[in-house]
């Protein structure tokens, strides 16, 4: 599934998403990691909402029209762990050939090379592949 965070083009695999929501109310959590913005309620239960621009060093911006939460399950220290995490706007659902995947470039990139698994290539454009399981660990 593609979304998009400043502009930039991620995908995130179909497999680990659960839902995708409007934006919520937001509790916020003191003393939470940086780029935890706070707890949601998703369908009655408490989970934590992660915001990725944070993670990768983006400015911050207000909500648009755009907006989404991507709700998405991933196993963290063995266990599977739900999590909600912001993007700036949800695309489709498609598929990267296996053969346009590249390991991501140790230097140049603007993003911290240990968040990124690959980037693949789809047309003219690039799409990052995060490493969800290095993000939250």
């Amino acid at each position: 599934m593609t979304l998009s965070l400043d502009g930039e083009v991620f995908a995130i695999e179909a497999g680990v998403v659960r839902e995708i929501l409007d934006p919520v109310p937001v509790t916020e959590v003191p003393g939470a990691r940086s780029f935890v913005r706070g707890m949601i309620n998703v369908r009655g239960k408490v989970v934590p909402l992660a915001d990725l621009r944070s993670r990768f060093g983006m400015e911050p911006t207000p909500r648009t029209i755009d907006t989404r939460i991507v709700v998405i399950e991933i196993p963290l220290d063995g266990e599977p762990i739900i999590v909600g995490i912001l993007a700036d706007k949800v695309f489709e659902v498609t598929a990267i050939p296996a053969a346009s995947i590249e390991p991501a470039p140790r230097i140049g990139m603007r993003w911290q090379p240990e968040f990124v698994r690959c980037i693949g290539k789809r047309s003219d454009d690039f799409v990052i592949i995060p490493d969800l399981e290095r993000i939250f660990a």
